[in-house]
């Protein structure tokens, strides 16, 4: 038995409360916002918004028990007015694809590997999180996020990168210091190498 794995708590409804925050967010973007920067600096807010759902469509592949690196992690024939729909849309497939409970022991391939369903959705709800962090900072924090999603979040980067120094090989930049009493979400944002906006 991998105690590592069982040991983790069961991310769905963790992940089902993300996908409620981001999609509260998407809701609230302005079409004049699509073209402004992000924390991510490859990003634009129209190209973040593409990788969200072009993620998630990722990991309902996987749950669905296909090849989640066949698909491709943007999703570039969404049209500026139907952000919201298209992420709608795709929650309410992912949420299916994973309501079998033998899907979290299953092993599936994601693009740091072969690994249980449990820590594949894990690292999902990392994503996720972190990027709806991002869309947030571009949007001038509209809503408050739970912190909640973000202490799990930070648990689970902390499993998935365990070294504050990263190479060119990993999609996240070195860790930063976080400032002093920051909260679950600028932990998690110096974890992965971001900074906020207003201090990039």
């Amino acid at each position: 038995m991998n105690t590592v794995h069982t040991a983790q708590p069961d991310p769905r409804p963790v992940y089902a409360r993300a996908t409620a925050q981001a999609a509260a967010l998407i809701k609230t973007v302005r079409p004049e916002q699509l073209t402004g920067p992000t924390p991510c600096a490859e990003f634009d807010v129209r190209t973040l918004l593409s990788h969200v759902v072009g993620g998630t469509r990722r990991i309902a592949v996987v749950g669905e028990g296909g090849d989640g690196l066949a698909v491709r992690p943007f999703a570039d024939e969404v049209t500026d007015d139907a952000w919201t729909a298209a992420y709608d849309d795709i929650v309410v497939r992912v949420l299916a694809a994973w309501a079998d409970d033998a899907r979290l022991t299953a092993p599936v391939r994601v693009p740091w590997g072969e690994v249980p369903g449990r820590a594949a959705l894990s690292g999902y709800v990392m994503e996720l999180v972190a990027h709806t962090w991002d869309l947030s900072e571009a949007l001038d924090r509209p809503l408050e996020l739970d912190p909640e999603l973000a202490e799990f979040a930070l648990a689970a980067a902390h499993r998935a990168l365990p070294e504050a120094e990263r190479g060119a090989e990993f999609p996240f930049d070195s860790a930063r210091p976080a400032p002093e009493g920051a909260g679950a979400y600028e932990r998690l944002a110096a974890w992965l190498g971001r900074m906020p906006l207003s201090r990039a």
